[in-house]
């Protein structure tokens, strides 16, 4: 079979998806017109997620070259061209644009949606909260450093709920317009990057450098690519926005870097079955009140994955986290007990075990 005749059937699939696609998008439409009726909202996570199992598991069964990561990549950005069309519905994150926070609501929300860099992660929780924007995306915890003090407190202080979280692998490149290292006399980068990448400077006898940190990574490689004898620690992403030139890749410490993110929104998930719940407990300043409320659980047999506690406004609380959701009946009959005492922010598909 010769190029042309390949040609030619990849064109005959081509006009074959797209006629199936229109169709999908006109199911999806008279969806969309029940789901306005009856003002439930457009982003379904438990629904999508139930369509790219079954898609994964029938792509297995019939031996199909998609990989997983691909029917993701393929299907969330139909999900996300689907929704746009039937409302077009504005991302708040935390920015500037090409920040991590960035990435991870594209992860979520395709290539085709609005999307808003807010200054803040409070602002972010604002906008949301005001209607500007329908979905914020904000950073939860980091695998070096921890749980964001600024997303509790944002959590504590707005009526919100968590609808989904998103996981995505933290790298960091050193880029320049100089290729010259020795030349490099300053580097740009947010203070927690400096610190993610201790040894490469060190290795790389960067300790006379002025290391200058900025409002985030991004800016960073905004500035370095003004300067000729600077450089920046930034994501791939930003360095490509401005064509600065990457030097070395992947140059954190750890190698297992990750940054966990929430979807905050107005509304709540249905169970979809591999759920997780986070809440925020302010329990009575009394002994073993902490030890009473996590025993309820332990007796229910109900796997807590996180507890942290964080002083809020001075006072004492704790953000916990346990696989369920807060409507199975067991965990219901445990939150129903201590409701003077918890915010529940969310039930959500689970979709990575602890950072």
């Amino acid at each position: 079979m010769d190029l042309e005749s390949l040609r030619g059937q990849i064109d005959q699939i081509d006009d074959e998806l797209l006629e199936l696609i229109n169709k999908r998008m006109e199911v999806v439409h008279l969806v969309g017109e029940l789901k306005n009726s009856s003002k439930s909202p457009i982003y379904r996570p438990e629904r999508e997620q139930s369509i790219l199992t079954r898609l994964k598991e029938k792509n297995a069964n019939m031996h199909g070259r998609l990989n997983d990561k691909s029917i993701d990549a393929l299907f969330l950005e139909l999900f996300a061209v689907a929704r746009n069309l039937e409302l077009p519905e504005a991302v708040a994150y935390l920015g500037p644009e090409a920040s991590f926070t960035h990435q991870a609501a594209e992860v979520k929300f395709g290539a085709t949606s609005t999307y808003f860099p807010i200054a803040s992660i409070e602002g972010v929780f604002r906008e949301v909260q005001k209607g500007t924007a329908k979905f914020g995306v904000i950073p939860i915890e980091n695998s070096s450093n921890g749980i964001v003090s600024d997303t509790i407190h944002g959590l504590d202080m707005y009526n919100l709920k968590i609808v989904a979280e998103v996981m995505i692998d933290i790298h960091l490149a050193f880029a320049s317009l100089n290729d010259n290292i020795h030349n490099i006399k300053t580097i740009y980068s947010k203070d927690i990057a400096f610190e993610q990448c201790r040894n490469f400077l060190e290795d790389l006898g960067f300790n006379e450098v002025a290391l200058i940190p900025v409002e985030s990574t991004a800016k960073a490689a905004k500035m370095a690519a003004s300067e000729p004898n600077s450089a920046a620690i930034c994501p791939d992403i930003a360095a490509k926005m401005y064509n600065l030139p990457i030097r070395f890749s992947d140059i954190e410490d750890n190698s297992n870097n990750r940054t966990r993110f929430f979807i905050i929104s107005d509304f709540e998930n249905a169970p979809f079955g591999n759920d997780k719940t986070s809440l925020l407990v302010k329990l009575l300043n009394k002994p073993g009140a902490l030890v009473e409320f996590l025993n309820d659980f332990e007796e229910a047999k109900i796997n807590l994955t996180k507890i942290k506690s964080h002083i809020v406004g001075g006072e004492s609380i704790f953000f916990i986290e346990f696989n369920g959701h807060k409507d199975d009946i067991v965990i219901k009959n445990i939150l129903d007990k201590h409701k003077e005492s918890i915010k529940i922010l969310g039930s959500y598909i689970k979709e990575v075990e602890d950072i």
